[in-house]
């Protein structure tokens, strides 16, 4: 017999220097424009050049917003946001980045990290989250005939936990 110690879903990422916790997650936001999917803020692009196909928009609506599901709990340390450079910069004020384990309201109830007042077009901004707990990161504006346009999110920040630690025994 052969035991075999199998660690599944380990984090155990520095928060200085690791990957962006988003790549390849699930993304969803309230409501698409025409081909600006939720996933084309995650996709590497920051749409300097094509911003219809490298930045997500919803629709004109009421609270728009999006979300990435981390799959695990994380302590976020921080969040870069890359802004539209083409158009209409200044859809992403007044966002707010927020972090946390629950879905209610969709995500849009858990706690702020940030508040965006702006971001100049083309440009990435940097909001500190002072290792928010959650699962689920949000951008949310809140109001009336507003739009979500965002060419990239990253977040960064590090693991909680250990799950499930298997113990597996191996017959030949």
């Amino acid at each position: 017999k052969l035991i075999k110690l199998i660690r599944d879903h380990i984090k155990t990422i520095d928060a200085e220097f690791s990957d962006n916790l988003a790549t390849g997650r699930t993304v969803t936001q309230s409501s698409t424009f025409g081909h600006w999917s939720a996933d084309h803020a995650i996709d590497f692009n920051p749409g300097l050049t094509n911003s219809w196909s490298s930045c997500s928009s919803t629709i004109v609506q009421t609270n728009p917003w999006w979300r990435v599901d981390l799959r695990y709990i994380y302590r976020v340390s921080r969040v870069v946001i890359t802004n539209i450079l083409d158009c209409c910069a200044e859809r992403i004020n007044g966002a707010e980045i927020r972090i946390g384990n629950s879905l209610e309201n969709n995500g849009n109830n858990n706690p702020i990290c940030a508040v965006i007042s702006s971001i100049p077009a083309g440009v990435s901004s940097t909001y500190i989250c002072n290792n928010m707990e959650g699962r689920y990161v949000n951008l949310f504006i809140p109001g009336y005939s507003k739009y979500l346009t965002l060419c990239e999110v990253e977040v960064y920040g590090e693991g909680l936990c250990q799950e499930n630690l298997f113990i597996k025994t191996l017959e030949n």
